[in-house]
């Protein structure tokens, strides 16, 4: 019998030690002209091992299932995850989908065992952190 082990993917060494970082990471991606949905995988320091685009959507929605957001996570070996979405619109505010999508993808992650360490809505403006249920203006904050 033969026996293959996988190669543990190593990380990009960019540290995600807050959502504005997360944010930045993807700041290009957030002006996207239709909904998209990223999942960034973690390893247990937090250090980025892949940026992935999991969904393309419309102007106003992305399908995803837990499936598709855990399955590079599980290949990846991460320990944790963060998922990222752009609204097209540029409103910051989660839609009642959103939060519903957020909680099946919190389960899922307790099932698992793949920390979900946030959930963030980005835009040109902006960026929305679930966890702590605060809007984020980068820009603004330069203008001051």
């Amino acid at each position: 019998m033969r026996v293959k082990l996988l190669k543990v993917r190593e990380s990009t060494g960019e540290l995600i030690g807050s959502p504005y970082q997360a944010y930045e990471l993807l700041r290009e991606e957030a002006s996207a002209d239709r909904e998209c949905m990223w999942v960034l995988h973690l390893n247990t320091h937090m250090e980025v091992i892949e940026k992935e685009l999991v969904a393309m959507g419309t102007l106003d929605q992305s399908v995803c299932f837990p499936r598709e957001i855990f399955k590079k996570a599980i290949l990846n070996s991460a320990d944790g995850i963060i998922t990222v979405h752009n609204h097209p619109s540029g409103r910051l505010e989660p839609s009642q989908e959103d939060r519903q999508v957020w909680e099946r993808l919190d389960k899922a992650g307790e099932i698992l065992n793949i920390t979900v360490h946030d959930h963030l809505i980005i835009s040109a403006k902006g960026f929305y952190c679930h966890r702590s249920s605060r809007y984020e203006y980068p820009e603004a904050d330069h203008i001051k």
